[in-house]
């Protein structure tokens, strides 16, 4: 006779690992994506964020002049024609980064002067909110932990070249999440203004995302919007050229906001937000379904 089999071990299915990491639990997953983040910015009373995108490959000016130094007096050294090729492009590399590097400090101030502003109008009420990783990322974290009391949430993504969320998110608020779409669904839901700071393919698949959804009126809050950096996002997108080609209305020039120094985009979102305010509802306290999701 076939021997039985001992079935007074079997695991129940919600914690059955394998089935859970399955192409099939795969809807499973994405529900977890929504109804975790909801449960911790409910328990957390997070309502409205101040969402700061950008380029992770900023750093401090300090390191990035103490880099470039660094690369000057390798160059000096080259013993040879190819060794001093490859200095000069490591040269090239580190006085890129010191030009980056401003804006790393811009956006730890602005960071830090939103999150003063907001813990003594509204006793914290807006938030900053990154996606958590290094660079503009880590420097609105750092920014907003200055504060006393200070708070911000960091939404990282699993990427397999980029490092785990920067210690200075609020750690009851940082969140590393699997799926892009998701992320991007709490970002928008939960933002009452962006800053959007220099940056690569990430940066502008966030910016642009935001504006279409603005554009199609699938986000109908306010959301006010600055583009900081004025030469770079002249050189960079020539969003005027849409609409001398037709593609974009004029009105659509008005849904952001371009900034070349903290004080100006520190007024300029300020005064947007206290705007918005009185005319605002309150957000529900259980998000619509991310499909339907309008506001």
């Amino acid at each position: 006779m076939p021997k039985k089999k001992d079935v007074s071990s079997v695991e129940k299915a919600y914690k059955n690992l394998e089935f859970l990491n399955s192409p099939e639990a795969r809807t499973i997953r994405i529900l977890c994506e929504y109804e975790e983040p909801r449960r911790r910015f409910r328990q957390e009373r997070v309502r409205d964020t101040i969402v700061f995108y950008g380029s992770a490959r900023a750093v401090p000016r300090e390191q990035a002049v103490g880099e470039l130094g660094e690369a000057e007096r390798e160059l000096r050294a080259a013993s040879d024609d190819v060794e001093r090729r490859r200095l000069e492009h490591q040269v090239l590399h580190a006085q890129r980064r010191v030009r980056l590097s401003r804006f790393y400090e811009d956006a730890q101030e602005l960071a830090r002067r939103l999150t003063a502003w907001s813990m003594e109008k509204r006793k914290g009420g807006y938030l900053v909110a990154t996606g958590g990783g290094p660079g503009i990322m880590e420097a609105a974290n750092r920014g907003a932990s200055m504060v006393k009391g200070g708070r911000s949430v960091g939404m990282g993504i699993s990427l397999p070249f980029e490092e785990k969320l920067n210690p200075f998110v609020t750690p009851e608020l940082g969140f590393e999440f699997h799926y892009f779409f998701m992320r991007k669904y709490w970002f928008a839901y939960l933002a009452k203004a962006l800053v959007v700071f220099p940056g690569g393919f990430g940066t502008m698949d966030e910016l642009f995302e935001m504006l279409t959804l603005r554009q199609t009126r699938k986000i109908l809050k306010p959301l006010p919007t600055v583009l900081y950096g004025a030469e770079f996002w002249r050189q960079v997108t020539d969003i005027q050229s849409l609409v001398d080609w037709g593609t974009i209305a004029e009105r659509d020039l008005l849904m952001f906001h371009r900034s070349d120094s903290v004080d100006d985009a520190f007024d300029y979102l300020v005064a947007a937000l206290e705007r918005s305010e009185h005319e605002r509802r309150s957000p529900p306290t259980t998000p619509p379904n991310p499909v339907n999701h309008r506001e």
